[in-house]
């Protein structure tokens, strides 16, 4: 994986190690306790669909982010989509940012520079074997028949 940044026909990679944060545990822990993350790094939390009720509203849920126990300032970007709707450098341990999105990227301070609301940043999967594409190996043995096999 890695969180992309696109503008003006440019795209940037802000960070290519990247881990997500898919349990409730892993995004109530976040970053705490850390005191430091390599710059190419990012933690992306995605929330999936809101509730019944954000939808009847056609709205999506306040999220927040504390740096309550995190020992390091970090670069949050709020995302809708792929659009950034909220861009905040918060300090170590004092630190609260608050908009409504469905996915949060921390990143080390710093490494969102250039970064604006309004802007494109997306989360880039890397094709895996477990997504239904073959891999080389896979593909080069359908492309052979089984052994014994006649044709």
């Amino acid at each position: 994986m890695r969180v992309v940044h696109e503008t003006a026909g440019e795209r940037r990679a802000l960070a290519t190690t990247v881990d997500l944060a898919d349990s409730f545990v892993s995004q109530t822990i976040g970053l705490m306790g850390q005191s430091t993350v390599s710059d190419d790094y990012a933690l992306v939390f995605e929330f999936g669909d809101p509730g019944f009720f954000y939808r009847l509203r056609d709205t999506v849920p306040r999220r927040v982010i504390h740096m309550l126990f995190v020992r390091m300032p970090l670069d949050v970007l709020w995302l809708r989509g792929d659009e950034v709707v909220k861009v905040a450098t918060l300090s170590p341990w004092t630190g609260i940012g608050v908009a409504k999105a469905d996915t949060i990227v921390e990143l080390a301070a710093g490494s969102a520079e250039g970064v604006a609301v309004g802007d494109r940043v997306v989360v880039e999967r890397e094709a895996s074997p477990d997504d239904g594409e073959p891999t080389d190996d896979e593909q080069s043995a359908e492309d052979e028949p089984a052994a014994g096999a006649t044709e």
